[in-house]
């Protein structure tokens, strides 16, 4: 959250411990990820690589106690500022409460359903970058932009491209519904209290229109690709877990066919992409995720003789080249024909 300055009280004559205080008697909570951007300069940088018209409603995430607040107010149309904790909307209030800004503002206590809006800007509780990313992409009539101070491992793994260090499973499934460029590096000086990390600044631009992908069908797809994201696509597909879920639904889909007479059966595919955001990836940003297993599986060629499904998987591997590519290394474009050629195999993952 952007907002006002803060100062360190003495320890009460009582003897109780001193924290942090902004100057209206707010304290600030490092647990709740409650870090005050305290440079103007940045506040303005900010502010001008967001790109707000005149006409714009603002939805801020995170205000504090309204120092960016109020340069998107003299910006736009209308802010709306939506905070996790109470006392910080009501501080909100009271420092616009009689000014020229009263009537354009609007604050209140993040709900589960965002406002309508045309561009976000956010400084956000580390915590609930994953989620939030992807609750906003999934937020309808499509925004234009969205500006946003994520933890700096988090945003470059936002931003990273086939072949980086940490090109990874967030990193394809923000980009398939985003294009998401870097914009600038914050110190963590810049804060107070200062995070244990540096931050990074984001723009987020969705897709128009969005990619018609099932997103239960391309997450099921993408979790395996990243089991193990250094090692052959061939490597993978032939862990026997993998395996197991992969002939299964395949069963299943078989079966659901022939009780629709042959049919595909189709249904209306539900498009919420919410939850393609994953806690996990803001909780292990110190970890190397370069041969890491996601989840506990066993390596799977034990049985001598290939099954008929096992063959079939991998024959759409083989044929289509990419037996001995890896996830690391592979395009968005690659994943999405890979995974055609799956389900136009018969072969689904959801």
């Amino acid at each position: 959250m952007a907002g006002g300055k803060i100062r360190k009280d003495k320890a009460s004559s009582r003897g109780a411990p001193s924290s942090n205080h902004y100057q209206g008697g707010i304290s600030f909570h490092k647990s709740k990820g409650q870090h005050i951007l305290k440079n103007p300069l940045l506040v303005d940088s900010i502010v001008q690589k967001s790109g707000i018209k005149s006409t714009d409603v603002v939805l801020e995430i995170g205000p504090g106690t309204g120092n960016l607040t109020k340069k998107l107010l003299e910006a736009g149309k209308m802010v709306v500022a939506i905070e996790l904790d109470p006392r910080m909307v009501l501080e909100l209030q009271r420092r616009f409460q009689g000014t020229p800004f009263s009537n354009r503002l609007k604050g209140d206590v993040l709900k589960t359903d965002l406002p309508y809006f045309d561009i976000c800007v956010a400084n956000i509780p580390y915590q609930i970058s994953s989620p939030l990313t992807f609750k906003l992409l999934n937020h309808q009539p499509s925004f234009r932009c969205a500006i946003i101070m994520f933890q700096r491992e988090f945003a470059m793994r936002l931003v990273a491209q086939p072949g980086d260090t940490l090109y990874c499973r967030l990193s394809v499934n923000t980009q398939l519904y985003a294009r998401v460029s870097h914009l600038l590096k914050v110190g963590k000086n810049n804060f107070r209290p200062p995070p244990k990390v540096d931050s990074s600044v984001v723009r987020i631009e969705p897709r128009k229109p969005r990619p018609q992908v099932n997103p239960k069908e391309w997450d099921g797809f993408i979790r395996i690709c990243f089991i193990r994201k250094n090692k052959t696509l061939g490597s993978i597909f032939r862990i026997k877990n993998v395996l197991s879920m992969l002939e299964k639904n395949y069963k299943t889909l078989q079966a659901l066919q022939q009780s629709h007479n042959g049919s595909s059966g189709s249904t209306n595919v539900e498009m919420d992409i919410s939850g393609l955001g994953d806690s996990k990836e803001d909780q292990s940003m110190e970890l190397d995720d370069g041969t890491d297993s996601e989840m506990e599986v066993e390596d799977g060629d034990a049985d001598g003789e290939a099954s008929e499904f096992k063959q079939k998987v991998l024959n759409v591997l083989k044929e289509r080249d990419y037996f001995e590519k890896r996830s690391s290394k592979l395009s968005q474009e690659e994943f999405l024909h890979l995974l055609s050629q799956f389900n136009m195999a018969g072969i689904h993952f959801s």
